[in-house]
């Protein structure tokens, strides 16, 4: 079985042993920025736990956040494994996860007077998956959903990354982690440049 599909197993698996667990799974496992707080809407002291960094990435808040997030990874995960093999595309994608956890450390942790907010979804594991797409079939023609204009999967990888970006810094669509979505493209992009100047053949 490919790990595309045995990651998004893992997420559908993950997503029914949490939702009758409710808040509960989150104190524990979403990823909360560094420090230790008492949430009075949980009722429960949270805080950052090194497990968090992956765990994180299994949880989703809704059916909604769950279904995109798959669909994305089913739909450009496949190629990327076939053109990496099952181990690099493993390593790619919790490669992405971890950079977008920490990033998204950086960013939430560094929010003076904020309340602490946990972050959950495999979002930035996506958002690698769909930078690699990027750099290995740049030329491929991708239909997005929203708009439903064919483009060229180079444009479309950076047409995200400026949305991402323009988003974080205007901080619209509030609770979305946009840097997170970011880091996961850097993570992908470091360990695909790292690979490709070791073995060249393959890029």
């Amino acid at each position: 079985m490919r790990v595309n599909t045995l990651l998004i197993a893992a997420n559908l698996v993950a997503y029914a042993l949490a939702a009758p667990a409710g808040e509960a799974a989150f104190v524990t496992f979403a990823l909360w920025p560094l420090g230790s707080y008492l949430d009075p809407e949980l009722g429960a002291v949270v805080g950052f736990r090194p497990w968090q960094l992956v765990t994180s990435a299994f949880l989703h808040g809704n059916l909604l956040h769950l279904a995109l997030n798959m669909f994305g990874l089913y739909m450009f995960g496949t190629e990327v494994e076939r053109a990496l093999g099952s181990r690099r595309y493993l390593r790619l994608y919790f490669a992405a996860v971890l950079c977008a956890a920490l990033v998204q450390l950086a960013v939430v942790s560094g929010a003076v007077g904020e309340r602490p907010y946990p972050t959950v979804g495999a979002s930035g594991g996506v958002f690698g998956v769909l930078l690699a797409f990027g750099m290995l079939y740049p030329n491929r023609i991708v239909m997005l959903l929203f708009p439903p204009v064919p483009m060229p999967a180079w444009l479309m990888v950076i047409l995200f990354a400026g949305i991402e970006l323009t988003s974080g810094v205007l901080n619209t669509r509030s609770g979305i982690a946009h840097f997170a979505h970011l880091g996961g493209m850097l993570g992908a992009w470091w360990l695909l440049r790292r690979w490709r100047r070791r073995a060249p053949w393959w890029y």
